[in-house]
């Protein structure tokens, strides 16, 4: 599914350039500074404001763009890697806009001529379109200068980590604001001829698309129709590996999901949604999932004080296409740390829906309690899966060369992995350079930033 984010991102960049050279070409024979400057200009407002348009899109959560992407997971891989493309577009448009002021300021060219304003012309073109946009050009400069400012503070917030998750949700909004007044910015300011091309209708498009998703963003309208009440009914820790196990149960609304998906949660309204891996199989007769939190960050080690039995929770979902859906009747499950979780899930599933298939799970972890040690090999027992436990510490790192030792039929296997992603990364490009498929390699990429 990598594959495929790739190919959406770059395929929009390809073509949301081809519809610009159609609108351009044939390029002058002869370009002056100032006219290759306004090429420049043109070609990377529609660039930037293209891509911040999908990533709009993408951010009001879409489950039809799931299939295609491979789960909300990837989506916002794609999201982040669009929000990137535009943050350099945005850079690269506000130097062609300053670059002639600076080398006049640098003289190392004269200032160029100012056009002279056409005359007014008759009453119906005082009133046509094109000039009322040309009578707003001052503003949309204006405002899209500072737009760009905010646009490049809140994505570099956004791409530092050490941010807290909980102020980056939060200052992300704004991104919406900021992408609201370069929609004004782009129509006022774009080759007006352009309009009536097919790169003015996709650009049309996507900025309808785009505006409409911002509205949803600002009215705190994204998931609202797969929001769920519930109540958190028990709660158990295992200090030893500061993991915390919640769970809540749902009177109605709950429309089920599959092992391996994720919800969003709310436990406190100021801190926001966060987003979990559900660690529990569906049953239609006991409404309830849980979900497994481990102490990582300032949320997640605050998380047992602040959430208590018979607390309110409300969880938005279920996402996700980890889903462990293939025909492969041998199945190599990773999870690594805290991405156990979703074949938990999938044990308890299997413990009361058998499939027959052969599944060997690979739990890569630093240390594991007694406790956490027994339970997991209660829900091996239960569904018929072959454990390898590997401890960091006893058993060394897991290697693409020690899976092949461990499992010789490997390559007949689909491989499903949930863990950093650097690891993942790692054992996908050993495993595919010997000959695995690489459609057969699932990797969960449980990063919302």
């Amino acid at each position: 599914m990598l594959r495929n984010i790739k190919s959406t991102l770059w395929g929009l960049l390809a073509g949301l350039t081809a519809l610009w050279l159609w609108a351009n070409l044939p390029f002058p024979d002869t370009l002056s500074v100032m006219s290759a400057r306004a090429l420049a200009v043109q070609y990377s407002g529609v660039i930037g404001i293209g891509v911040m348009s999908v990533a709009m899109i993408l951010a009001v959560r879409p489950v039809w763009a799931e299939p295609w992407l491979g789960g909300l997971d990837k989506s916002y891989r794609l999201h982040k890697w669009l929000g990137i493309a535009g943050l350099v577009a945005a850079v690269g448009h506000w130097v062609a806009v300053n670059a002639p002021k600076w080398a006049v300021t640098l003289g190392l060219m004269a200032a160029p001529e100012r056009r002279a304003r056409p005359p007014a012309g008759d009453i119906a073109e005082v009133v046509s379109i094109e000039s009322v946009l040309n009578g707003l050009r001052g503003s949309a400069e204006g405002l899209g200068e500072w737009a760009f400012y905010f646009t490049v503070l809140l994505i570099a917030l956004a791409l530092i980590k050490l941010f807290p998750y909980r102020l980056f949700a939060k200052t992300h909004l704004f991104i919406a604001v900021v992408y609201l007044v370069l929609v004004f910015h782009s129509v006022v300011l774009m080759d007006f001829t352009a309009w009536t091309q097919p790169l003015g209708f996709a650009m049309g498009l996507l900025l309808i698309a785009g505006t409409v998703s911002a509205v949803i963003v600002l009215t705190r309208q994204v998931g609202r129709a797969r929001k769920v009440e519930g109540i958190v009914t028990m709660q158990h820790s295992i200090p030893e590996m500061n993991v915390l196990e919640t769970t809540i149960r749902f009177e109605k609304g709950w429309p089920g999901h599959k092992p391996g998906q994720f919800a969003f949660v709310t436990f406190d309204k100021k801190e926001g949604a966060h987003p979990f891996t559900i660690a529990s199989a569906w049953d239609a007769r006991d409404p309830r999932i849980m979900v497994i939190s481990k102490g990582l960050g300032d949320y997640t080690m605050k998380l047992p004080e602040q959430v208590s039995l018979c607390s309110a929770a409300t969880v938005e979902g279920p996402y996700g296409a980890f889903t462990f859906d293939d025909a492969a009747s041998h199945q190599i499950w990773i999870g690594a740390g805290i991405g156990i979780t979703p074949f938990i899930a999938r044990l308890k599933h299997l413990a009361m829906n058998p499939d027959g298939k052969t599944v060997d799970l690979i739990h890569c972890v630093p240390e594991i309690s007694d406790e956490a040690k027994a339970l997991l090999e209660a829900d091996v027992a239960e569904a018929g899966v072959n454990l390898h436990l590997m401890r960091d510490r006893d058993d060394g790192l897991l290697t693409g060369a020690r899976l092949r030792e461990m499992l010789p039929d490997w390559s007949k296997a689909s491989i499903w992995f949930c863990g950093p992603v650097a690891f993942g990364e790692a054992l996908r490009r050993d495993l595919v350079a010997h000959g695995l498929r690489p459609a057969n390699f699932h990797q969960e990429l449980f990063s919302m930033r």
